[in-house]
């Protein structure tokens, strides 16, 4: 399985048609080094084979890891809600907001996860972490595999690219502020829009296309949900939809301070995560379509020895280039995956180029990026 999708350059994407004449986001300079990388092809037969052997996900490590987390973060935001002391909840704040962070982001591990790989993880997830926190896993499924297409990664057509390096400084953090405004944004949808959208349909097939996935592209238009799925999305959309009004009811009921410091911690959850983003690719690429090797070289590791990325990139996202050549490798084994790349390619490998130091070097070569660009 694992070598089949690190050489694939095409994976299919469940539920999608076929894909209509693709438009770069400007003319696409076919000088540029994007469209001048051939594919490594040792790399990929290394990532193949080198790694095959721990490629099944460890049930008594994603278990424990993902209620743990989801504990110490809802026992963090009660303590932040009930003290006294203004400076302890806040220090209960920001440790609710990384612990949450961490049980949010085994969303991307559900979209590369087989079905019968972990039995009940998926609806434990949901109903533990993405319909309380709003964000259920339909949002993520489906979307994300086209980000690793090699026809869309890049494109018009991928929901998670835009050309950031690319664009203007301020745009940096609107981008990442922005997500902020997130966690209200969510509880308007799921206790206002989707249930208006039951019988004005109109409004339903808006939200659908364009408030029901976790994209940063603002053209991306999500497509129809079929089968199996559209079964799957019905009935997260009714969980999300049951908890938002009862937060809602309860907190005209009982008060509004619960809700506006969880508010407040969910923000703060999102805005790292859309930090992480802004480094989570070199973000250079203006809408040609790339090799996989090229998509790799777009990507970014932060490996040991730095100390403070599984805080900033948990769950494996410390390796988000390793990712994208082996996207069903499970979290727990990447390091290992590294490990072994590494010693085996050598410090003068393409792989190596993909490897950085810390989180503050590569935001400021993207900002570097946009002075260039203005």
């Amino acid at each position: 399985m694992i070598a089949r999708e690190a050489v694939e350059l095409n994976p299919p994407v469940e539920g999608q048609p076929a894909s209509p004449a693709r438009t770069p986001l400007r003319p696409v300079d076919t000088t540029s080094w994007h469209a001048q990388i051939p594919e490594d092809r040792e790399m990929l037969r290394a990532a193949a084979k080198l790694t095959r052997d721990i490629a099944r996900a460890r049930p008594e490590i994603y278990w424990p890891d993902m209620l743990v987390s989801a504990a110490l973060g809802y026992g963090a935001v009660a303590g932040a809600i009930l003290v006294h002391s203004t400076v302890l909840a806040v220090a209960l704040g920001l440790f609710a907001a990384l612990a949450l962070y961490r049980a949010l982001l085994f969303i991307h591990e559900l979209t590369h996860m087989h079905r019968d790989a972990l039995p009940g993880f998926r609806f434990a997830w949901n109903l533990l972490v993405g319909i309380p926190m709003l964000i259920p896993s339909f949002m993520y499924e489906g979307v994300h595999a086209q980000h690793h297409s090699r026809k869309r990664y890049g494109t018009i057509e991928d929901p998670e690219y835009l050309p950031l390096a690319l664009m203007k400084p301020w745009s940096l953090p609107v981008f990442a502020l922005t997500a902020i405004l997130l966690p209200p944004a969510l509880l308007i949808r799921s206790a206002l829009l989707v249930p208006l959208g039951l019988i004005v349909p109109p409004l339903r097939t808006l939200v659908w296309e364009r408030a029901s996935a976790l994209a940063i592209n603002p053209r991306y238009r999500r497509e129809k949900p079929r089968g199996a799925f559209a079964r799957m999305v019905f009935w997260q959309e009714l969980g999300c939809s049951v908890w938002a009004i009862a937060v809602l009811a309860a907190s005209y009921s009982y008060g509004w301070r619960p809700l506006l410091i969880a508010l407040a911690i969910v923000s703060l959850t999102a805005f790292l995560n859309q930090v992480r983003t802004l480094v989570a690719h070199l973000w250079e690429n203006d809408g040609a379509e790339m090799t996989l090797t090229a998509q790799y070289l777009d990507s970014v590791n932060v490996p040991p020895p730095a100390l403070l990325s599984p805080l900033w990139a948990p769950v494996g996202l410390r390796y988000h280039a390793l990712h994208h050549l082996l996207p069903s490798m499970p979290y727990h084994s990447l390091n290992e995956c590294h490990r072994r790349l590494a010693a085996h390619l050598g410090v003068d490998s393409t792989y190596e180029r993909a490897n950085y130091s810390g989180l503050v070097p590569l935001l400021g070569r993207l900002v570097r990026g946009t002075l260039k660009a203005r």
